[in-house]
């Protein structure tokens, strides 16, 4: 048996990557670290402006990307997106479905309008770019899927995020069942759910705070953080670049929880 190299099977020259919600945060840490392994990244975003920011510094640092602005829960726009990517790299080998909203707030507050757009936008999203990816990977022979659950996929964080919790459950099912469907064409599809990570989204929702509730609250969840410290998206890109890679060849329906140890309380 033929035992590749680590750098081997880290690389990932030739191969052409979509990140969804790529332009900050977490998708940011994932495209930085599929671009600086030799990927060709489409950095997928509604905020236009920042993923051309983004797309631009990975030029400059010599990696290959471009960006594209998209609404990830409008079908069109997807197939918009995937079009892009095939005329701009010339395949789809991965996509990434990291993009998704968290907005809090309880069930009795929550409308059925505020309920759909989370679920458009966090699951709606993954079955729709699923599905039409998954017809460019047949084509090509294979193909990795990763997507961005959460650990409020395994048990919930806090109140308000009924909804938020009900997509990611749902893109954690999806996953296992697109898997098992997928895996006769060489696609593998796996999921990554990330616990307290520092990112200008999680700011960004706590904004209605005043600084004394914001400490509280941070004091509070970092107690229950074995490591006594939020994550960084970086430490979430490192574990997608495992499961982009040929590290994670023998793996597809598994969700890799990164979250510090929360879970263990």
């Amino acid at each position: 048996m033929h035992m590749k190299q680590i750098g081997e099977l880290l690389n990932l020259s030739g191969k052409s990557a979509i990140v969804t919600g790529g332009a900050k945060g977490i998708g940011y840490g994932i495209a930085y670290r599929l671009a600086e392994a030799g990927a060709k990244v489409l950095v997928a975003d509604l905020d236009e402006e920042t993923a051309q920011k983004t797309a631009q510094e990975f030029v400059d640092k010599g990696w290959t990307a471009e960006a594209f602005k998209v609404d990830v829960s409008d079908e069109q726009a997807v197939r918009s997106m995937i079009d892009t990517c095939k005329e701009k790299f010339g395949s789809i080998d991965i996509l990434v479905n990291n993009a998704g909203i968290y907005p809090s707030e309880p069930v009795s507050q929550m409308s059925a309008d505020d309920f759909e757009k989370v679920m458009h936008v966090n699951l709606r999203s993954v079955f729709l770019t699923t599905k039409y990816v998954a017809e460019v990977m047949k084509q090509q022979g294979g193909g990795k899927i990763i997507n961005i659950s959460s650990i409020d996929a395994v048990h919930p964080s806090m109140v308000g995020l009924a909804h938020y919790d009900a997509s990611k459950h749902g893109v954690w099912g999806f996953t296992k069942n697109s898997a098992l469907e997928l895996a006769e064409h060489k696609i593998w599809v796996n999921a990554i759910a990330p616990g307290g990570i520092a990112t200008p989204g999680a700011a960004a929702s706590s904004r209605g705070a005043s600084g004394e509730q914001m400490a509280e609250l941070t004091k509070v969840f970092l107690a229950k953080i074995p490591m006594h410290r939020m994550g960084e998206p970086d430490e979430i890109g490192r574990v997608a670049l495992f499961v982009a890679s040929d590290m994670s060849s023998y793996m597809t329906g598994e969700q890799i929880v990164v979250d510090g140890g929360v879970l263990l309380s």
